[in-house]
């Protein structure tokens, strides 16, 4: 497995976590627990971002990981 496959899964990953406490915000009526998973989603979202940075980086400088 090369690490650009290990990337995307593990953005695959990242993704299913951030659609997860985005529906727990949507489904709790407890407030601070929404407050807490729209907080929580907030920073998912960020290691997202660099997360699909740092793929866009290896798959730019080392072309043989690219699938």
């Amino acid at each position: 497995m090369t690490i650009g496959t290990k990337m995307q899964q593990t953005i695959a990953s990242c993704e299913a976590t951030l659609a997860n406490l985005d529906s727990f915000a949507l489904e709790t009526q407890d407030q601070a627990a929404k407050a807490m998973f729209k907080n929580l989603a907030q920073q998912q979202r960020t290691i997202l971002e660099q997360l699909n940075q740092r793929l866009q980086y290896i798959q730019s400088e080392e072309p043989q990981y690219n699938q």
